[in-house]
């Protein structure tokens, strides 16, 4: 019968409707995911809309609700629009957490202070991310360039000591292999360039599969009306939620990046052998030429990079088909073209040491992106200083220090991954080099900024504690009367105290982008001292700093092996566990919340579907039924919902009301992404809808007041709540009640007081159904 009523509700175009007078609140969950039974408090329920990845669902009972709006007229048809599906899956999308850092710089592009005007600031705010983003690709390939190219193939392969101990080597060694073919230096090279080629092209693969079935999605568009202001935010702007343009132009640049990173690794020191003097001059030429081109590919992934940023006021439906398509295979060519130049026949050619040119581009790149994030804070500062936001986090340096942190995610993996590599392929710790003294280096600040950070979470702790015990008088207070029980004080006092934490991460994101930049400059004045000078002096206070020295890089290796593992596991656990995904799920739904604006590999956007979805759903229900519509957000389903709510037409959001409960619209992305979220979109969010609710509790580390200035503040936010409901056994709870925190806004009376008061508020003057050419 399910299926039959799926069909039934599916086949019937919502304007057909006639359900004029009915109400529907349509329910939107948050970080976690659940059922459309468990929302709609029904074991029967049947999608009405959408597909396997999200859909609207109702109860059976619901489904021809439009043909008998006399049995709603005090009560509203709920639907649930389920999305869990597009964030989470099989252990397998834990992969995803992989491309952390192309996520993170992502989020650097939207934390852009507010400002007014300054277009021009703006824009090079924007191609200052993009541009720090393109060398975090660089750093990746380079990376596996290193362990395959440098570490595998040069190194091991070209030592007996290490080549016996890895039989699968043994085709490449010219120890093993005597005269082989393969064992050439230049033709071993071509085989092990074969790894951060798959690896570029598996980013260019997810990137395009994504592409097609996120931002290849076109959004709900109308022509803005004579009222219709979008300079408060850019999420209401037709273009904002269709990405198509930018992000393939992105793709083929970082693409082409990553083919040009390898043909530079490849035909490196083949150039330097052939430059030698006395070496044959038609290679030495050749050498030229093709790092002429590589220079000049280089330069056009720059200017496509750097000439064309978002664009958000119009739905921009062109695609550069030429670029997307002839960028790459021009890279790809050139690569082509490094291998058979590196595997040409070069007589007293052999590999020794380090590959040529490994220290310098990992050196550089750390430069380079030092200097972009100072740059972007500079420019970020200058912003904010025009239209000043005491609420935003870290005084408008928050995109800084994100990229700043984004750059330090990808070394730590591209450093860890090649130290760990070494260890792995060289047993003995004396076979080969082993990796750039710049990554050691790197790997030995690691122990100096946990330790920063541990000093930090315990000061942390220390003001947690002192506020819980200031909490333990407030809930006394909370509960006059009642018998004390100093457990149940405690549990709530202490809820109440780790729920702050949350407000304090700026501080936390603020110490560690500023103690990640020092030390990663010391790390290369370090690495620049141990080149020049590598045989520390015999005494004694040169031996015990050079121990130490050692010490910390080898700690520092381990340290990030460790990570590494433990990220992963996480994350695989994250998408297996409920609860688990629940703990660390904000983090990554606020993340994958943005448009890949900054990253072209850098996970999909969820909201890219799912805002779509919602505001196709409004505009059809309030074309249809004449409007009476609630859409009640939990979590982060209150950040889709006003997403949502923003892409409406003026006159169409003024018929919908907004009911949110655990949200992180102001805590969260207020704070963190003033220029979308600040306070003047908030508010003008308030005037522009029929009413807006919002609910929270003091126990929730998510969700919070929505702080609007002036009047509004009261007539949006009601709390906190209580929490728990009862604090001993009563006659209405002889169980004990437990601490909600987060979650069950639903089980709290309030909510339904509220969402009672909005539907109430809707009912007078229903305006009649309006034509479908509205």
């Amino acid at each position: 019968m399910g299926r039959a009523q799926e069909r039934a509700s599916a086949d019937r175009p919502a304007e057909s409707l006639d359900g004029s007078g009915t109400a529907l609140e349509l329910l939107v969950h948050g970080v976690g995911g659940t059922t459309p039974e468990a929302m709609l408090d029904d074991p029967r329920t049947v999608r009405v809309t959408g597909d396997e990845t999200a859909a609207v669902f109702r109860r059976c009972e619901d489904v021809d609700a439009e043909s008998r709006p006399q049995d709603y007229q005090d009560k509203p048809v709920q639907e649930a629009y389920v999305w869990c599906n597009l964030t989470s899956g099989n252990s397998a999308r834990a992969l995803w957490l992989l491309l952390l850092p192309f996520m993170v710089v992502n989020l650097a592009h939207w934390m852009r202070p507010t400002t007014r005007g300054h277009s021009r600031t703006v824009r090079f705010y924007g191609l200052l991310v993009r541009l720090v983003g393109l060398t975090l690709t660089v750093l990746l390939v380079a990376a596996a360039c290193e362990v395959a190219l440098d570490l595998a193939a040069w190194q091991c392969a070209g030592t007996h000591a290490c080549a016996d101990r890895h039989s699968w080597l043994g085709f490449l060694s010219p120890e093993v292999s005597q005269d082989g073919w393969w064992s050439r230096p230049g033709r071993r090279l071509a085989v092990a360039a074969a790894v951060p080629t798959a690896l570029t092209t598996l980013l260019w693969y997810l990137s395009r599969r994504t592409w097609s079935a996120y931002e290849s999605q076109r959004p709900l568009s109308h022509e803005p009306e004579p009222d219709e202001d979008t300079g408060r935010t850019s999420l209401g702007r037709p273009g904002f939620w269709y990405g198509r343009r930018l992000v393939a132009r992105l793709r083929a640049a970082h693409t082409a990046a990553g083919l040009l990173t390898v043909a530079a690794a490849v035909a490196s020191s083949a150039a330097r052998f052939d430059h030698r003097p006395g070496g044959p001059a038609v290679l030495d030429t050749l050498s030229l030429l093709l790092y002429a081109a590589l220079a000049a590919t280089a330069v056009v992934v720059l200017w496509v990079v750097c000439r064309r940023g978002r664009s958000e006021n119009r739905l921009d439906q062109e695609l550069d088909e030429h670029l997307v398509r002839r960028l790459p295979l021009a890279a790809l060519a050139l690569l082509l073209s490094a291998v058979v130049y590196a595997g040409w026949e070069r007589p007293g050619w052999e590999s020794s040491g380090r590959l040529a040119g490994g220290g310098t581009t990992f050196g550089g790149l750390a430069l380079v992106q030092g200097l972009l994030v100072i740059a972007l804070a500079v420019v970020a500062r200058t912003l904010h200083r025009t239209h000043p936001d005491p609420r935003a986090a870290m005084r408008g340096l928050a995109g800084p220090a994100v990229a700043m942190l984004a750059c330090a995610l990808g070394g730590v993996m591209s450093g860890g991954v090649s130290q760990r590599v070494s260890d792995w392929l060289d047993g003995t710790g004396t076979s080969i080099a082993g990796p750039p003294v710049v990554l050691t280096w790197q790997s030995s600040v690691i122990p100096v900024l946990l330790l920063a950070l541990l000093g930090l979470c315990a000061l942390l702790g220390r003001g947690a504690w002192r506020l819980r015990r200031t909490e333990l008088g407030e809930v006394r207070l909370d509960h006059p009367g009642e018998p004390e029980d100093t457990a149940r004080t405690r549990a709530i006092a202490t809820t109440r105290a780790l729920a702050t934490l949350t407000d304090r991460a700026p501080l936390l994101v603020a110490v560690t982008s500023a103690t990640t930049l020092i030390l990663g400059a010391g790390a290369l004045v370090g690495a620049k001292f141990t080149e020049e000078a590598p045989a520390p002096a015999a005494d004694h206070a040169h031996a015990l700093v050079h121990g130490a020295a050692q010490t910390a890089q080898a700690l520092g290796s381990w340290l990030i092996g460790f990570g590494f593992i433990l990220f992963v596991t996480w994350g695989r656990r994250a998408y297996k566990d409920a609860s688990a995904r629940r703990t660390i799920g904000i983090l990554w739904d606020v993340g994958t919340f943005w448009p890949r604006a900054a990253h072209p590999f850098a996970p999909p956007c969820y909201a890219e579907r799912a805002v779509p979805d919602l505001s196709w759903r409004m505009a059809t229900w309030t074309r249809a039924t004449g409007g009476r519509l609630v859409i009640s957000g939990h979590s982060q389903g209150s950040v889709l919902a006003a997403a949502a709510a923003w892409q409406l037409k003026p006159s169409v959001r003024k018929r919908v009301a907004l009911l949110t409960y655990g949200s992180p619209l102001e805590r969260l992305y207020g704070r963190w992404f003033p220029a979308h979220f600040g306070p003047a979109a908030l508010s003008s969010l308030h005037h522009e809808v029929d009413c807006w609710r919002n609910l929270y509790r003091a126990t929730d580390p998510i969700g919070g007041p929505i702080r609007l200035p002036g009047d509004c503040g009261p007539e949006v936010d009601r709390g906190p709540l209580k929490d728990p409901l009862a604090y001993g056994r009563t006659a209405r709870h002889p169980l004990p009640a437990p601490i909600l925190g987060h979650s069950d806004y639903q089980a709290d009376p309030a909510f339904a007081e509220e969402r009672e008061r909005l539907l109430a508020r809707l009912r007078p003057e229903v305006p009649a159904p309006r034509p479908d050419g509205d």
